[in-house]
């Protein structure tokens, strides 16, 4: 199941998100992953928590980020919770290919078992429908 944080930009969405990174980690029964463009969140989130930046393997685009997302859950069994940080800096900010990538998203998170968060830069109510129904938490 994937849920948004939107929110513009300096509305505490990375905050939320490392909050809810490390309930998950005390809490989950498996494994939870993290992932984000750059290194910023290494010290904020809990050491048992697997980091990916997403610049260590090239991955940039929805395509790619989808690919990536897939081979994490072909990978591993295990995995309970996916967080990923600005996710429109890793894919891009086109909003159909957004609400796509999402719909994808979202289906590999159900059929797979596992939730998915992620931070998404815009104002919930400024979001079309096809992806405003993904949005579990708005932040001014």
């Amino acid at each position: 199941m994937l849920q948004l944080i939107s929110g513009k930009k300096g509305s505490g969405k990375t905050k939320k998100l490392i909050s809810m990174v490390n309930e998950a980690a005390e809490t989950s029964g498996g494994k939870v992953v993290c992932i984000e463009k750059g290194s910023k969140l290494t010290y904020d989130i809990a050491h048992k928590v697997r980091l990916f930046n997403t610049e260590d393997y090239q991955v940039s685009g929805f395509d790619t980020f989808y690919g990536f997302l897939a081979g994490i859950a072909a990978s591993d069994y295990d995995v309970t919770d996916i967080f990923v940080d600005s996710v429109a800096k890793i894919t891009g900010d086109d909003m159909k290919k957004a609400q796509g990538f999402f719909d994808k998203a979202n289906s590999i998170g159900m059929g797979n078992g596992f939730h998915i968060v992620m931070t998404f830069s815009h104002d919930a109510n400024e979001l079309p429908d096809g992806i405003r129904k993904y949005v579990a938490v708005k932040l001014g």
